[in-house]
């Protein structure tokens, strides 16, 4: 039963037996549907190449909970996060905003709308400056980049990506976006 006002980022944290990915989102618990294979070998291609490309001060972690604020804990996808929060014990189970260079999410059938809408609203709103929405387009794999306007706290578009994804913010990047599932050399 969900408590009047609804359920906060404590409860969250704090409740036994969810499933798996469970999310906070307005107050509410969001259980993550069954993935696809898509959905997790983007992902895998996504934690592999950030983490590999990015400058010293900087780690990507998969599928954490960033606990937004008091009736808001997603979890991306996807996060590039400083080292010193990848690296500390506590917390050992979520980041917080000001750790969060980027946020990704690999847009599934039931995450659409979360994912195009709810989700880019309250990373923007939370400071966080870098959102990727990664879309699977009849096969193949589109990433939209956006960078969080300062003046109006909204991302704003900065980019579409189909087969290669080049960009210099948050950092130097450079994907083959063709070789999702595929084996790196």
């Amino acid at each position: 039963m969900t408590p009047s006002g609804g359920f906060t980022a404590e409860d969250l944290m704090r409740l036994r037996g969810l499933p798996r990915h469970t999310e906070l989102i307005d107050g509410n618990l969001v259980p993550a549907a069954p993935q696809g294979k898509w959905h997790s070998r983007v992902i895998n291609l996504l934690v592999a190449e950030l983490d590999r490309q990015a400058p010293a001060g900087l780690r990507a972690d998969r599928e954490m909970t960033v606990r937004l604020a008091k009736r808001q804990a997603p979890e991306p996808d996807v996060v590039v996060v400083t080292a010193e929060a990848y690296e500390r014990d506590e917390p050992s189970t979520y980041y917080v905003p000001e750790d969060v260079v980027l946020a990704i999410e690999a847009v599934s059938p039931d995450s659409e709308e979360r994912d195009r809408d709810t989700k880019p609203r309250k990373y923007a709103k939370a400071g966080i400056r870098y959102y990727w929405r990664v879309e699977n387009d009849e096969g193949r794999t589109v990433v939209y980049l956006y960078e969080r306007d300062p003046a109006t706290e909204c991302f704003s578009l900065t980019g579409i990506h189909h087969d290669q994804l080049k960009t210099t913010a948050p950092f130097t990047i450079d994907i083959d976006l063709t070789s999702v599932g595929k084996r790196s050399a």
